[in-house]
């Protein structure tokens, strides 16, 4: 996975600033500081506890480095990668003050985004036999959206919409509001630029009838069984991106992949995504 474009910088320092100062409070780190001498010079490594995905590895590294720039950190490993227990991870060299001060922001960020990597990475292998892809939502952790985004294509997922601003997708209340989905289609053609994308939930197959009649350039199938699923997907016929949403678990994503539809879109990659276990550990 070693293709996965790294994020912009400038939004790593900033969250992790942030982080970093959020943690530190008015006084610093008192613990290192009362127990630790100034020239106190030391080694560690971070390494997977667990078996999952790697994601975040930015993060850590600004974090040791904001704190001190005299902190090397050199990584053995790339956001995307496979994760064994003991895998090392990276390789920390300088002032133990400084390393213990970034530890635990370096690891909640490596943690987390490790985390909706590894649990994307298991949905991706579920439906790794079909022409489906995993992709994300908008149910993300509030300020970590595109981190969160970064680390599902880490474990081999897509992006949906990253805002309300770059595609249009008409969900059901739209439809309730602006009176018909054809019509909200419409307007929403009129209203939108011609590099935006058209997007239409639909819960019955009479919707998705009339929804294509306004020509969307994808439709999202919205807590259809399978069977209504590849009926769906017959009466889309490759006219729009067709993509599944509401009922996904590890447990049905496969059969789900299993009727055609071209995406399957999961909240819980992002928002119940458990941390994957990392950890550091002093060598001297």
């Amino acid at each position: 996975m070693s293709g996965v474009a790294p994020l912009p910088r400038l939004l790593v320092e900033r969250a992790v600033e942030a982080a970093l100062l959020e943690d530190l409070g008015r006084a610093g780190d008192i613990t290192t500081l009362a127990t630790i001498p100034a020239e106190t010079m030391s080694k560690a490594v971070i390494a997977a506890r667990k078996p999952g995905r790697l994601a975040g590895l930015a993060f850590a590294e600004s974090a040791f480095r904001q704190i001190d720039p005299a902190v090397a950190f050199l990584a053995e490993a790339a956001d995307g990668d496979r994760l064994d227990p003991g895998t090392v991870v990276a390789r920390i060299e300088g002032p133990a003050r400084a390393i213990l001060s970034a530890e635990r922001v370096a690891l909640n960020f490596l943690g987390h985004l490790s985390g909706v990597a590894t649990l994307t990475a298991a949905y991706a292998a579920k439906v790794a036999h079909t022409g489906a892809r995993i992709v994300c939502t908008r149910k993300t952790t509030p300020g970590l959206r595109a981190f969160e985004k970064h680390a599902v294509r880490c474990g081999g997922g897509a992006n949906h919409r990253f805002g309300l601003d770059d595609a249009v997708l008409i969900k059901d209340n739209h439809i309730a509001a602006c009176g018909g989905v054809a019509l909200a289609i419409e307007r929403a053609r009129a209203f939108a630029g011609h590099l935006v994308k058209v997007e239409v939930e639909v819960d019955t197959l009479d919707q998705l009838r009339e929804a294509m009649t306004a020509g969307p350039d994808a439709v999202l199938l919205d807590n259809m069984a399978p069977a209504m699923l590849r009926e769906a997907v017959a009466i889309v016929a490759g006219r729009a991106v067709t993509e599944a949403s509401g009922g996904v678990s590890l447990e049905t994503v496969a059969a789900i992949a299993e009727t055609g539809v071209e995406r399957i879109s999961v909240g819980a990659i992002t928002h119940s995504a458990p941390v994957l276990d990392l950890g550091l550990d002093f060598l001297g």
